[in-house]
């Protein structure tokens, strides 16, 4: 059984980057052919995926978001990274970590999320 369970501060000040983490067990981040995602829902929106990294490392991101939008993975700690950069509250949102894979089946495996506010 896969879980992935996501963790970072809960509030974080305008212009700061946020930074979250995906601890993931039960399966390797570099197990061909999965992608990782960090996906968030903002209140009263719907959820809006924001980028990927596949099992070879490479990325993918959310062109509305790209220019601030950074993922990394530590596969000896078998986790990755999210890090948005100059943030304001618009980005407000529960934010969640997934697995999906290759064959278009979309994502079966999500952590639980977790709330960042932004404020001052």
């Amino acid at each position: 059984q896969v879980q992935l369970q996501e963790s970072g501060p809960g509030l974080v000040k305008p212009s700061q980057t946020l930074s979250l983490t995906c601890t993931v067990s039960g399966g390797s981040i570099t197990t061909s052919y999965y992608y990782w995602s960090w996906i968030r829902q903002s209140p009263g929106k719907g959820l809006e995926w924001m980028g990927s990294i596949r099992y070879v490392g490479s990325t993918s991101y959310n062109p509305s978001l790209k220019s601030r939008t950074s993922i990394s993975r530590d596969t000896s700690k078998n986790q990755f990274t999210l890090q948005l950069s100059s943030v304001t509250p618009e980005d407000t949102a529960l934010y969640y970590c997934a697995r999906g894979d290759n064959s278009g089946s979309g994502y079966d495996y999500w952590g639980q999320g977790t709330q960042v506010t932004v404020s001052s």
